[in-house]
């Protein structure tokens, strides 16, 4: 190991002899290795300038940021690196750290899942433990989902009428009346994607289908599924579905299906066995495996998912959840407030005053109005009823969610990959409007 004297001498040298590439990299990383990141930083930056491409160099210097606290420099670096083929492990346990530091616990799960599957030596048990990974395979198999009743049904869904007719024909109405679609060879059951921008209700419009059915539901979320094991997100996967079969009539409910439904050609190899799993799981094992079994899907990222899922018999069926306009967003604040004590309400001048807001920021701005409402009635000491005014100031202190960000990378979609007509009903939302 170098003394600070023979690092004064490296730094000297490299001064001398600024273009050596090797020397360069050796410095940089003695500096990293003795805990002086900065200079570390700055060593891999000029380095870079002569090895643009350079792999290690580029993982030394996300290696610093990660030490320094600057996770999302740390996630930018590594992201060239992450896209290759044959990604060393190494720089997805960096990458999961990263993650990590960002508040991304389930995205740093998966990337550290990906890591030891491939690579056992690069466990990590500090940042195992932080992710809340077992250190050794279970063999019991994890909690996973749960069969949960819904008690709200389409009328408790604030607008989109398009959507829920929509659902009502597609899939709700197979199940309502089995003998009329039978007659015509058609059975209850089936998939269904709903795509949209991030909180415009999806989980939402599902749980209230399995309430119109009165169906089971059950939520898959990704912590449910993925696994940091070869092979135990696949069983997980199965377990699921299996719970779900052993419930009809059922709807299953999976979101952020983007991360389990990638295209496999972006997915390394031992990934891709979870997306034939999830194939399989939804042909069924037989021609009435999944009969009775609704199973409805949600992302923010269609345009990912392999195209196998949206074969006849998967989700074959894509349904756009749009941002809610002036009426809508109305009569969501109509059901957001129907509990609260209120003087005379204009929500239709409170929808006026939040374009571009989506339910969950509506949402948000009713909490604001409420926890305002309730400093002021232990104040005043009695009740005091909402106002369409705390509205409006709750609304003016709110930043909209990325909708609009949303619509621009959609808009490339419609304009640029369209041929098959699949994205034609985002066509109405890409004006300069939004």
């Amino acid at each position: 190991m170098l003394d600070d004297a023979g690092l004064q001498t490296l730094r000297e040298a490299a001064r001398l002899s600024p273009g050596n590439l090797p020397l360069r990299r050796h410095l940089a990383e003695q500096l990293l290795h003795k805990g002086y990141l900065a200079e570390a930083e700055a060593e891999y930056r000029a380095a870079l300038v002569l090895a643009p491409k350079d792999a290690d160099i580029t993982a030394g210097l996300a290696e610093t940021f990660v030490r320094q606290g600057a996770y999302g420099a740390a996630l930018a670096a590594l992201e060239p690196l992450l896209d290759a083929p044959e990604c060393p492990p190494t720089l997805s346990v960096l990458c999961a750290r990263a993650l990590l530091g960002e508040g991304d616990a389930v995205a740093a799960a998966f990337r550290y899942h990906d890591a030891v599957s491939r690579d056992p030596s690069v466990a990590d048990t500090e940042l195992a433990a932080l992710l809340a990974v077992p250190a050794e395979p279970q063999t019991s198999g994890q909690e996973g989902a749960e069969v949960e009743p819904s008690r709200i049904g389409f009328a408790d869904v604030a607008g989109m009428d398009a959507v829920k007719e929509s659902l009502r024909v597609k899939l709700l109405l197979p199940f309502q009346q089995p003998q009329l679609f039978a007659a015509f060879g058609k059975r209850a059951g089936g998939g269904l994607l709903l795509y949209g921008p991030p909180g415009v209700g999806k989980t939402h419009l599902a749980r209230a289908a399995a309430g119109e059915l009165g169906a089971a539901f059950v939520n898959v979320g990704l912590a449910d599924i993925l696994d940091m094991y070869v092979g135990s997100s696949e069983r997980n996967l199965r377990a699921t579905f299996d719970l779900a079969r052993r419930n009809r009539p059922c709807v299953l409910f999976f979101d952020e299906v983007d991360a389990l439904a990638a295209r496999r050609s972006d997915m390394q190899a031992h990934n891709r066995q979870l997306v034939n799993q999830f194939l399989a799981e939804l042909d069924g094992v037989d021609q009435h495996a999944n009969e009775g079994l609704l199973v409805l899907a949600a992302t923010n990222a269609p345009w990912y998912i392999d195209h196998a899922f949206r074969r006849p018999g998967r989700f074959d069926q894509l349904v756009f959840v749009p941002p809610p306009d002036a009426a809508a967003r109305a009569a969501i604040l109509r059901i957001l407030c129907r509990d609260k004590p209120l003087a005379d309400m204009d929500f239709d001048a409170v929808a006026r005053a939040t374009e571009h807001f989506v339910g969950a920021d509506l949402k948000g701005a009713v909490d604001r109005a409420v926890e305002a409402k309730l400093r002021q009635s232990i104040a005043a000491g009695r009740p005091l009823p909402l106002s369409t005014a705390d509205l409006l100031a709750a609304a003016k202190g709110t930043t909209p969610t990325a909708a609009r960000e949303w619509l621009a990378t959609a808009r490339n979609y419609v304009l640029h990959a369209n041929d098959s007509g699949v994205w034609d009903e985002l066509a109405p939302w890409i004006t300069p409007a939004w």
